[in-house]
């Protein structure tokens, strides 16, 4: 996935880690700019006594570094949803662009999603009629 891709869904990407801006420019231009044309197009923020990282859960105080982290935030500052891997796995960035779609789609609808739902496949709207009976609206096989 691209920065374009989530710039059109309206997203903004800020990355954060313990490391200084100047470790970040060096980074940057000597790492990342051989695997991302121009290297990263996003803000990389520096969190150097780990004070954002604690306040996400994410901080490592014994090693003095933030886990890997992903956190999805709505356009009024709540965590919708969060992820957290240690560093022998990658994240998923398919699954990245399907939940903010799911989130969209929601906010903008109100209905929700079901688990794996892909745009344009069914989604449920709310109602106490629907309690107990969603087996009879979502069929995940069609």
């Amino acid at each position: 996935m691209s920065y374009p891709e989530l710039q059109k869904l309206g997203v903004e990407v800020i990355s954060v880690s313990v490391d200084s801006p100047f470790v970040h420019k060096i980074w940057n231009e000597q790492e990342l700019s051989k695997m991302v044309d121009g290297g990263v197009p996003f803000i990389m923020a520096s969190d150097m006594g780990g004070k954002i990282g604690s306040l996400y859960g994410v901080y490592d105080d014994e090693g003095g570094v933030d886990i890997r982290g992903r956190f999805l935030i709505d356009p009024e500052g709540v965590v919708q949803a969060m992820e957290v891997l240690t560093p022998p796995v990658g994240r998923n960035d398919a699954e990245l662009l399907r939940q903010i779609q799911a989130f969209q789609h929601h906010q903008a609808t109100g209905e929700v999603v079901p688990a794996g739902w892909q745009p344009g496949k069914s989604t449920l709207k709310p109602s106490t009629a629907l309690a107990g009976n969603v087996w009879k609206e979502w069929q995940p096989k069609k």
